[in-house]
């Protein structure tokens, strides 16, 4: 039986956290960050957030970066890999070249250590050489219950490897295009995952970021066909991070939903008591991770679905 959420979930602890020039081309959310230790701040969060998660029985496996190569992003796994209950794993080929150096074997084979089943790899990172690219579940929203996936075209989300994952993986592809105001421009959001969450009960949308009507219309249905109650946040709100949520399973197989501070301060009261029906809510600050990184707490998660042995 398919499941949307899982409780073992995959982190790596930035040790050269910092803004990535190279990807801020389209990340229209990533800022020069504060004054003092940026990796120090950075890593300071996501012990919060490890620790947080933990407390309520959420597993989570910490992997430490390495100073060589230097990747800035690291601490965002989920947009280079991707693990599913049939023991598959995806590994995707990514915009930013620096982003690339993230991709290591030796995650698997930890994974592996620990009684994980690998069984099959999908590797897309050839894609790279034709300037096409597609960014894991930062570039896909998955239902994998309803084996629906949701993906708004950008830079970094190409159509056709979008349509190739979803052949795959037996998906039924459901494309958009979301954009947000940038100075006077209607410009592409650089991941899904930051205007989409989908979690079992429920989906936090930024429906006006879908500009055409039409579209928003077929996402909308696609969402309520799945019975899931919608909620819906302002463009202001997506860029608090209130669409970068992870619905994951804790302690006695609870469910929690998993956002930053910023996102849940950036809610109306009405907004928490609906997520709470479906959910207890868990915040941890990442500011500093939010400002230079331009990803927040949904990023920092890679889900894990293998099987173990």
């Amino acid at each position: 039986m398919a499941s949307q959420t899982t409780n073992t979930i995959l982190m790596v602890r930035p040790v050269a956290f910092k803004k990535n020039t190279q990807t801020a081309v389209n990340n229209y959310f990533q800022q020069d960050g504060p004054h003092g230790d940026i990796n120090a701040m950075a890593q300071t969060e996501f012990d919060a957030l490890v620790k947080r998660l933990r407390e309520h029985g959420v597993q989570v496996l910490v992997v430490e970066d390495t100073q060589v190569p230097d990747t800035p992003d690291s601490i965002f796994p989920n947009n280079w890999i991707s693990f599913h209950a049939d023991g598959t794993v995806g590994v995707y080929p990514m915009f930013a070249q620096n982003r690339r150096a993230e991709r290591r074997e030796d995650i698997l084979e930890m994974l592996e250590a620990k009684g994980f089943v690998i069984s099959d790899i999908v590797d897309y990172t050839e894609a790279e050489e034709e300037g096409l690219f597609l960014e894991g579940t930062g570039s896909m929203v998955l239902d994998r219950v309803h084996r629906k996936a949701y993906c708004a075209l950008s830079d970094r989300a190409h159509e056709d490897l979008f349509i190739e994952f979803c052949e795959d993986f037996e998906y039924d592809p459901i494309l958009f295009t979301a954009n947000q105001t940038v100075g006077n421009q209607r410009l592409p959001i650089y991941h899904s995952n930051v205007m989409l969450c989908v979690a079992e009960t429920f989906a936090v949308i930024c429906l006006e970021s879908i500009d055409d009507k039409k579209e928003r219309k077929v996402v909308l249905k696609q969402l309520k066909e799945t019975g899931k109650e919608v909620i819906a946040i302002s463009e202001a709100q997506m860029h608090a991070f209130a669409g970068n949520m992870l619905q994951v399973r804790g302690m006695g197989d609870r469910r929690y939903l998993v956002m930053s501070t910023a996102a849940y301060t950036s809610l109306r009261p009405d907004q928490i008591k609906t997520l709470e029906k479906h959910n207890p809510l868990l915040h941890s600050p990442l500011d500093t991770i939010e400002t230079c990184g331009g990803g927040s707490a949904r990023c920092m998660m890679a889900e894990v679905f293998l099987p173990k042995a």
